[in-house]
């Protein structure tokens, strides 16, 4: 059985991006969002699959989930405060 997929507040394509571009691109997106509202992040670096959840243990930001499509990869970060 799958998940759905939690409500956006906001998306970010940052597909075509590599490293360290969809990080830093989903930290300045987040900054501008309130606490507890839902980023998706679209990406298809290979390297987001460690980075992107890395990114959220280390700043305080919840990934409610990953999954793959086809060409990328979408994430679910709340923002933590």
């Amino acid at each position: 059985m799958t998940t759905p997929a939690p409500q956006n507040d906001a998306t970010l394509d940052a597909i075509g991006l590599l490293c360290p571009l969809p990080v830093l691109k989903a930290r300045k997106r987040l900054k501008s969002m309130a606490e507890g509202e839902v980023l998706q992040v679209l990406a298809d670096d290979p390297a987001a699959i460690i980075d992107i959840p890395h990114f959220c243990t280390e700043s305080g930001h919840a990934l409610l989930g990953q999954s793959a499509v086809e060409s990328h990869q979408i994430y679910h970060i709340r923002k933590g405060g």
